[in-house]
């Protein structure tokens, strides 16, 4: 295993890594070492970083929908009396006044006492350290922001202001779980700097306010200078830029004029190395695209007030991502879901849901050319917070969705009048987290027909099911997983790349597992929908599986047809020459939510070094 990780992931990472290791050790051991890493700061001596058009944002909020201002309001109360909705899907109570250490899930607690080295990141009786942290990022506070500009309601700023004070006074300077990590310091910073400023801009906030949000940036800096190593040189992922993002902030506001020009030339290299020419995004998951381009719509709104900027190139690269998660989308905003899946929105500056991914691509596209990406729609809000006056500053451009191939991503997409499909098939050069390869995901009209199972939790069993192939639309061969895993985030042996092709009409390709096996997929278009043809070699008289998810109830019309419908309506059928039964399955469209699916399961077996199984799938009104 070691040798395998040595090559898979590099000398370099796992030196860095294991520098890292010395360190927390070290820290463990003697603390008075922290202050050898400690970066000295200067003060925060300006805060005026985001440019907000209050008057449009007010003019914006106060045009929605009865439902999404109830809904905001709601939410709002809720926030004052420390309650939130949690990775987008569960609701937290952590108290009034808020217990900022506290997993309302478990009822258990980080100790204020202890540093943030001596607080593991996984704890049985604690649970998942993500809970503890989601209060944190003070995401709630643009909830306040947008509710006070709907109702112009003072408590809402009162909110805001008292625990802003709370939230310094609990957590000093780096005690708890709060300051663990760089990423969540960086995101905290943003969102409470954004909040600040609009109650600054509607002449709410006082001297306490400005030296409160002066005192959390400066906390919020110093970790991230003090700990970028690891997210430089070891994460290498999202978490790299948005400590990025909260170190170009931080230097802002401070007038570090050098780790400024540093942060920029940094993140040149970051997004660089992160993102492929086609668009493609280093963690293979469109949460995590998501949440970078999130990162990067703050920097490209505050650049203009720099001497810095991202160069072309990566800017090319940013438009190519916001093309593919285009060509990945469904209609109503919604994508499949690829990859790891935390729950994340960093920014909610919208009333859209959080399987909404409209609001992002929007604004990165707007900020890039200058161009809207979608019709006039509540999506226009994040624009607002981080671009102006919608209406008037940008045009839009008509954009289809075709069929389309982005190799280098490792994505490919078929589109029929009612239908299309999405098709994995990567050739890694950075770390998976999810073992699946040779993927199918499957839309008719806005329903996910076939889909992928996604994330639910990573500190959990349950969680580690959800990564494997089994829980994905692909092969799994006598039992096998694609790949092997070591603890929560590391994957290995990873699938060898064969090829893939692709036109118009068709896609495909071959993967070979070290576990034991190779597996060929092809899938073409026909005039009623697709054929899906899976090629297996393994050992002599090994079984297989191909396994689909599906949200829909299944109804067997006879020994090789079935019947998808969901919420009463067919949707499609599907044959295939292979025996096949259903069983039950589950799905996490949100993090630490899950629903019960059905899985359709058909066998195959290994004769003369080959096994095949041919599947057709008819969508109704298709033809």
């Amino acid at each position: 295993m070691v040798c395998t990780v040595l090559k898979e992931y590099g000398l370099p990472w796992a030196i860095n890594r294991s520098l890292y290791s010395i360190k927390l050790k070290m820290l463990n051991v003697v603390s008075g070492t922290e202050k050898i890493f400690e970066k000295k700061t200067a003060y925060p001596q300006r805060l005026n970083l985001f440019e907000l058009d209050v008057d449009c944002l007010r003019r914006f909020i106060k045009s929605l929908v009865q439902d999404d201002k109830t809904k905001l309001i709601k939410q709002a109360e809720d926030a004052c009396e420390g309650k939130i909705i949690g990775f987008s899907s569960v609701t937290l109570d952590y108290g009034m006044p808020i217990n900022w250490q506290l997993n309302p899930i478990t009822g258990r607690e980080c100790s204020i006492r202890q540093k943030w080295y001596q607080i593991p990141d996984f704890d049985e009786k604690r649970g998942d350290i993500k809970v503890v942290w989601e209060i944190s990022r003070l995401a709630h506070f643009i909830l306040l922001a947008r509710a006070y500009l709907l109702t112009e309601n003072k408590k809402y700023y009162s909110a805001f202001s008292g625990q802003l004070g709370d939230w310094l006074k609990r957590n000093p300077y780096s005690y708890g779980a709060n300051f663990k990590c760089g990423q969540e310091c960086a995101l905290r910073m943003i969102n409470a700097l954004l909040a600040y400023t609009v109650f600054e801009k509607c002449g709410q906030t006082t001297n306490e306010d400005r030296k409160n949000i002066k005192r959390l940036i400066v906390r919020c800096y110093r970790k991230i200078r003090s700990n970028f190593f690891y997210a430089q040189k070891c994460i290498k992922n999202n978490h790299t830029l948005s400590e990025l993002a909260g170190m170009i902030v931080g230097a802002w506001c401070c007038e570090e004029e050098k780790q400024l020009a540093y942060a920029f030339s940094i993140l040149d290299d970051t997004v660089g190395e992160q993102f492929t020419a086609d668009g493609g995004y280093t963690q293979y998951s469109f949460n995590y695209t998501r949440l970078a381009l999130q990162d990067l719509e703050v920097i490209l709104a505050v650049e203009k007030k720099m001497a810095y900027r991202l160069n072309d190139r990566n800017r090319k690269k940013l438009q190519r991502a916001v093309e593919l998660m285009y060509q990945c989308q469904s209609e109503c905003g919604d994508m499949p879901n690829y990859g790891s899946n935390d729950g994340a929105l960093v920014f909610p500056l919208t009333s859209c849901g959080y399987r909404d991914f409209r609001p992002v691509l929007n604004t990165v596209q707007a900020l890039l050319t200058g161009e809207r990406l979608y019709p006039a729609g509540r999506q226009d809000e994040e624009l607002i917070w981080f671009g102006g006056d919608v209406p008037k500053d940008f045009s839009r451009k008509e954009k289809e969705r075709n069929s389309a191939a982005f190799r280098q991503a490792g994505l490919y997409t078929l589109r029929k009048k009612n239908a299309w499909l999405m098709f994995i098939l990567n050739d890694y050069r950075s770390r998976p987290a999810h073992m699946d390869q040779m993927h199918i995901d499957l839309w008719v009209h806005e329903v996910n027909v076939l889909c992928d199972c996604g994330t639910y939790a990573y500190a959990s069993k349950q969680g580690k099911k959800f990564t494997s192939n089994a829980s994905h639309n692909t092969v799994v061969y006598s039992g096998k997983p694609q790949m092997n895993a070591y603890g929560t985030f590391m994957i290995y042996d990873w699938t060898k790349y064969i090829w893939a092709k692709a036109d118009m009409n068709a896609c495909g390709g071959e993967i070979q597992s070290k576990n034991g096996y190779r597996h060929k997929r092809n899938i073409k278009s026909t005039e009623t929908g697709f054929r899906i043809t899976d090629n297996v070699k393994g050992k002599e008289g090994s079984t297989f599986e191909v396994r689909y998810h599906t949200p829909c109830e299944v109804e067997v019309k006879n020994d090789n047809e079935i019947k998808l419908i969901y919420h009463g309506e067919t949707i499609c059928f599907m044959k295939s020459d292979a025996s096949f039964h259903t069983c039950r399955s589950v799905r996490s469209l949100y993090y630490l939510k899950a629903e019960e699916i059905n899985c359709i399961v058909l066998s195959g077996l290994i004769q003369k070094g080959t096994g095949s199984i041919e599947t057709e799938i008819i969508i109704k009104g298709e033809k």
